[in-house]
């Protein structure tokens, strides 16, 4: 199978799955608190069931309301197609693409901090505000880890990082990519507002950050930025998986099995994180991120020591 082919088919098998991990993941939390829990397809039945609502704006929202669900999802999209899933490559790769990839991600986030401003709630932009707050102390984390995995490829492109982890690149930089890994776990925590940075369950007035910027969004709207939502934990998985379970076996179904194996412990963990721990006060978050950025900057260090 050529690597272009493979590439769209993974690409396309994030489109479809990344709802069930999610429902990965709230199984695990019901089976972890004695529940039965919602079924594993569950999103998508509530994806169904907000495609076919109706949609209510506030009489003071602008444009920016309406373009913020579109703009979400085509910055998670954009991001998904410059993502490597398993060994297929991404659809689009190039040299430096990991810095499109995170302002893909960027201008989502500004247009739903915009639309959460424009309704004229002070609630809206208290969570808005929070939300650029964590934002601005996870990317340097982000960026780090990139780094490192750059230094390690030699490469400096996101299918570049992951297609060179061959065995004994591994076992070169098996502690600088265990680092670069648990950044990226943290960071993914932080950027799709989990726990313990936030409780994406939770409508607690004083405790949202992601849910109440979305208060105002309903029907079709909201359903893309749900969407949108699940698409971006799964493009974040796939990086903390080919990170931390560079699997290079050499036959892409074999690879592509390993990948969809580590995506599910990606989710059970995911899981086990929310059910064995509370959600950290507002200010302990940014001492959470601080953690992040010290694993990643040890990566960086540990590279810069192989290269003196």
């Amino acid at each position: 199978m050529s690597t272009r082919l493979l590439a769209l088919l993974t690409f396309l098998l994030a489109l479809g799955a990344c709802p069930l991990l999610l429902g990965i993941v709230n199984r695990t939390k019901a089976l972890a608190a004695g529940r039965n829990g919602p079924p594993l397809l569950q999103k998508y039945y509530d994806l169904r069931k907000l495609l076919g609502k109706g949609v209510v704006y506030s009489h003071t929202a602008t444009w920016l309301v309406r373009a913020c669900p579109v703009v979400v999802l085509a910055g998670s999209l954009a991001a998904a197609a410059m993502t490597p899933f398993g060994r297929g490559g991404a659809v689009f790769s190039f040299q430096g693409d990991f810095l499109v990839w995170a302002g893909a991600f960027t201008m989502a986030r500004l247009f739903m901090v915009l639309a959460a401003l424009d309704v004229g709630s002070s609630f809206e932009g208290m969570g808005g505000s929070r939300e650029v707050w964590y934002a601005a102390l996870a990317e340097p984390a982000l960026f780090l880890s990139m780094a490192a995995l750059a230094a390690i490829a030699r490469d400096y492109s996101l299918t570049g990082f992951f297609l060179s982890l061959t065995p004994e690149v591994t076992s070169r930089h098996l502690m600088a990519l265990l680092f670069a890994a648990s950044a990226l776990f943290f960071v993914s925590l932080a950027e799709n507002s989990r726990i313990p940075v936030d409780d994406p369950t939770t409508h607690l007035e004083l405790t949202m950050i992601h849910e109440v910027m979305i208060l105002d969004h309903s029907g079709p709207d909201l359903a893309l930025i749900e969407y949108a939502s699940m698409l971006k934990i799964w493009v974040m998985g796939a990086l903390v998986v080919g990170a931390a379970v560079p699997v290079n076996i050499g036959s892409w179904w074999l690879d592509g099995a390993c990948f969809l194996v580590g995506m599910g412990v990606f989710a059970v963990l995911l899981g086990a994180v929310e059910s064995g721990m509370a959600r950290l006060r507002l200010t302990r978050v940014p001492q959470f991120l601080v953690g992040a950025l010290v694993l990643a900057a040890m990566s960086v260090v540990m590279m810069a020591r192989n290269f003196a």
